[in-house]
């Protein structure tokens, strides 16, 4: 079986084309500026990067120009299209109602519309790619797999805010949590290394990346999970803040006079460690500043390794122990020093991180002490070969 994973952005498009039977990428890449003029797609095969300027007004238009570069005679990895045997959308929010990987209808495109006040620049973006696929390939059946649905198996009490019943009952305010397919990923890699079944293991994922989040998984199962109702939750990321005082928004809103959309802008898109050091919105260069007398920058590394052990002792609480620790994400898989440091502080539980099988970014490895009480764990994330085992698994 060969299926395509599509992730459409507002304006973007990422696509592997994976066989399933070897679970090889034959081919991937990404639409960028979709909407303008200036559109382009980098097109990934038999190791050569391939760039084309090539305007797409819309999705439809986008999906089908990639659909060529899959067949073009110089670089073709398939005859025909007719060799696709599904689609697997990365979707976001399923809210309440979509609790696993589902066979896309029209009751699903429903309720990623009903979702969209949820995730307002993710949702619509699905649905985009979603009717671009029935007007280019109609009749190819596609799977839904939800950022949320993984955190579904969250208990009442973790998921319900402390704030009037009745916002829950109107208007579904509560903690959701996203990274869903990336916790599952390698929770599930973390099982098979181990020889395990995941049903006897207690595992904190930590997805760190320009995105950020922690999850607690026992027995396969997501029990708890750092960001909430949206992705600003949690730990502090590159330019979200992560976890506030509630009145922090209010009292800034009144001193500076500042909009809904202003006071979402300066949370989302100018806090976290960047808000903090004043630097670019780069964790590379936020870190390398920190062994640089640049204190600020120190201040910024300080407060967001000291969240991530905080949340991991807290899903010890969650989980009555924790049996792993598991690093994924642009940061988790190549920050050497900024496991080292979440490590570090985590001593107290018996957590003992191993400096020399440490030193490696972006490989399978274990990286914690023999004598070490958690196992400590670096495996890189796979969303995209997550996305197709599910859409494998529906359609057959």
């Amino acid at each position: 079986m060969k299926v395509l994973v599509l992730n459409c952005g507002s304006s973007s498009l990422k696509y592997q084309l994976i066989n399933m039977e070897t679970e090889e990428v034959l081919a991937s890449g990404k639409y960028e500026r979709i909407g303008e003029e200036e559109a382009f797609i980098t097109h990934k095969v038999n190791g050569q990067k391939i760039e084309i300027k090539h305007t797409a007004y819309d999705h439809t238009e986008a999906i089908d120009f990639t659909l060529k570069q899959l067949t073009n005679p110089e670089y073709k990895v398939i005859d025909s299209l007719d060799e696709i045997n599904a689609i697997g959308h990365r979707l976001v929010h399923g809210g309440e109602k979509i609790s696993e990987s589902v066979i896309i209808d029209d009751n699903v495109i429903d309720v990623l519309k009903q979702c969209t006040d949820l995730a307002p620049l993710h949702n619509p973006a699905g649905i985009m790619g979603i009717e671009a696929c029935k007007k280019v390939m109609p009749g190819k059946p596609m799977v839904g797999v939800f950022d949320t649905a993984f955190h579904q198996t969250m208990p009442k009490a973790r998921y319900i805010y402390p704030i009037p019943y009745e916002y829950y009952k109107k208007y579904g305010i509560r903690k959701y949590g996203f990274h869903g397919t990336s916790h599952m990923y390698v929770s599930n890699r973390l099982a098979q290394l181990e020889n395990k079944d995941i049903k006897d293991l207690k595992i904190v994922t930590c997805h760190l990346g320009q995105g950020s989040s922690i999850c607690a998984v026992e027995s396969g199962k997501s029990v708890d999970t750092s960001m909430g109702l949206t992705p600003l939750a949690g730990i502090p990321m590159v330019t979200r803040s992560g976890d506030l005082d509630p009145s922090v928004v209010t009292f800034l809103m009144k001193k500076e006079n500042l909009s809904v959309d202003e006071i979402e802008n300066i949370l989302n898109k100018q806090s976290g460690v960047q808000g903090i050091s004043g630097l670019a919105p780069d964790f590379r260069v936020i870190e390398a500043s920190s062994y640089e007398d640049n204190e600020r920058a120190k201040l910024a590394m300080d407060i967001f390794k000291y969240s991530i052990a905080s949340y991991i002792a807290k899903y010890a609480v969650a989980m009555n122990g924790i049996d792993a620790i598991v690093f994924t994400g642009g940061v988790g898989e190549n920050q050497i020093n900024i496991r080292k440091g979440i490590c570090k502080q985590l001593e107290f539980m018996g957590v003992e991180i191993d400096e020399n099988a440490n030193n490696i970014r972006g490989e399978e490895k274990l990286i914690s002490k023999p004598t070490s009480k958690v196992k400590i764990y670096v495996i890189p994330t796979n969303e995209e070969l997550m996305i197709a085992k599910e859409t494998e698994r529906l359609i057959k």
